[in-house]
C-alpha cells in the first residue's frame, strides 16, 4: 500500500500539546498515595505524530488521560492550542484497545455518535461527514453493517472514523492495535497513516511495540518505570511515506535498537 506523503491534503489544526511539569497521584483503598506520573513536561507541534513507550504501569495511559482532560493532575497543567486542559473536549478524539463500539448501532450511527451528542453540526452536514470518514477507512460499504459482522481491524476503523467526527485537533490512542495480529497490525499501521495523513490532526499514540513506533512516528517518547518520566525524546528521520521496505532498512533497524535501549525489562 503506498501512504500518502503527510505534507498534503493535511487539514488546518491547532493541535499543538504542552505538558508543563505534570505530576499524577492516586489514593489506594487503604489510603496511600501511588504516584503513577512524577514532573513531566513535554511539547508536542501541532500535526506531529508521537508515540509514547514505556514498561507496563510505567504511567502512559494515565499521561493520556490526563490530556484527554479525564482525569486532574496532582500538579502541573496540560494545553492544547495554547487552552489550558481543564476536562474533556471536542478538540480531542480517542481510540482505545478495544474499539467499544455499541452493538444495536450500525456502522455509521457509531460514527455519528460523538457529533449527534455534541449537536454542532447539521443532520445533513453529519450524513455528509460520517460518509467522508467512512471513505477514508476504506468502509464506505459498510455504513450500514453492524460490529458484529466486521472483523477486527475493520470494527477498530470504525473506531478511528469515530475519533474524527467531530475534526479533532488531537488524537489520542492507547494501544489500538494491540489486540490484532501482526499481519493486520502492520496493515492498520499503514491505514492510520493514511488517515493521519488526510487529518493534519496531532496524534498520540501509546504502543508496547518498538518496531510499531519507530515506524509510525515523528518522535518517540520512552517513559521509565513508575514513576513515570520521559527518558529519551528520539526523533525519527525515516522518509515519508513509509512502506513494507522502510522496517528493512538499516537506518530502521539502527532505530530500533536506540529505542530498545532506554526501554526496562
Amino acid at each position: 500500500m503506498t501512504v500518502l506523503d503527510h505534507a498534503t491534503t493535511r487539514r488546518t489544526h491547532n493541535g499543538a500539546i504542552k505538558l508543563d511539569s505534570v505530576t499524577m497521584e492516586f489514593k489506594t483503598r487503604d489510603g496511600k498515595g501511588i504516584r503513577a506520573v512524577e514532573n513531566t513536561s513535554v511539547e508536542i507541534p501541532s500535526g506531529q505524530f508521537v508515540s509514547v513507550l514505556g514498561p507496563s504501569g510505567c504511567g502512559k495511559s494515565t499521561l493520556l488521560r490526563v490530556i484527554a482532560g479525564l482525569v486532574t493532575p496532582t500538579a502541573g497543567a496540560v494545553a492544547i492550542g495554547g487552552e489550558k486542559v481543564s476536562g474533556p473536549s471536542r478538540k480531542v478524539g480517542i481510540a482505545f484497545q478495544s474499539p467499544v463500539l455499541f452493538p444495536w448501532y450500525t456502522v455509521a450511527q457509531n460514527i455519528a455518535m460523538p457529533a449527534k451528542l455534541d449537536k454542532r453540526r447539521s443532520n445533513d452536514g453529519l450524513r455528509e461527514r460520517v460518509e467522508e470518514l467512512l471513505d477514508m477507512v476504506k468502509l464506505s460499504a459498510l455504513g450500514d453493517k453492524y460490529p458484529s459482522e466486521l472483523s477486527g481491524g475493520m470494527r477498530q476503523r470504525v473506531a478511528i472514523a469515530r475519533s474524527l467526527i467531530t475534526d479533532p485537533d488531537v488524537i489520542l490512542m492507547d494501544e489500538p492495535f494491540g489486540a490484532l495480529d501482526a499481519i493486520t497490525r502492520e496493515h492498520m499501521n499503514d491505514e492510520l497513516l493514511s488517515i493521519w495523513s488526510q487529518s493534519g490532526a496531532t496524534v498520540f499514540f501509546i504502543t508496547h511495540d518498538i518496531s510499531e513506533a519507530a515506524y509510525m512516528s515523528d518522535r518517540v517518547l520512552v517513559m521509565s518505570p513508575r514513576p513515570g518520566r520521559v527518558i529519551a525524546d528520539i526523533q525519527v528521520d525515516l522518509p515519508r511515506p513509509r512502506t513494507e521496505r522502510t522496517r528493512g532498512t538499516p537506518e530502521f533497524a539502527a532505530l530500533a535498537a536506540d529505542m530498545r535501549q532506554y526501554i526496562s525489562h
